[in-house]
């Protein structure tokens, strides 16, 4: 039982240095943290209601999410294949393809969100 929490508490350590790395130098996570820090911000001013602040808190969880799973698939891509390769290339693209596909489906949940407060 012991082993199993160390194991736990160690794997808590990986994750939180792997946050810390994500923010810290990859330019996409900063720009969504910033973003995320923004519309967070506008939720306190805006008086957002539970609903709404859990609508945003996933969707800001998810984007970051899915960017680190991004820069994670590009990272191992460039790691096996260093030199330019068509299929690695369409990798890259795929993933990065997701992380866009939902950063458009949170502007529109943003929209959603907010229009109806401005106007």
């Amino acid at each position: 039982m012991i082993k199993f929490i160390t194991g736990r508490i160690k794997g808590v350590g990986y994750a939180c240095k792997g946050a810390y790395l994500l923010i810290t130098t990859e330019a996409s996570l900063k720009a969504q943290f910033f973003i995320g820090i923004l519309v967070t911000i506008a939720g306190f001013y805006f008086e957002i209601s539970k609903t709404e602040w859990i609508v945003q808190t996933l969707t800001i969880g998810l984007i970051m999410s899915l960017e680190g799973i991004n820069t994670a698939i590009e990272e191992m891509a460039d790691f096996i294949h260093p030199e330019h390769h068509k299929k690695i290339g369409l990798i890259k693209d795929l993933a990065a393809g997701a992380v866009f596909i939902f950063a458009i489906a949170a502007v529109i949940i943003g929209c959603f969100i907010y229009i109806p407060k401005i106007f």
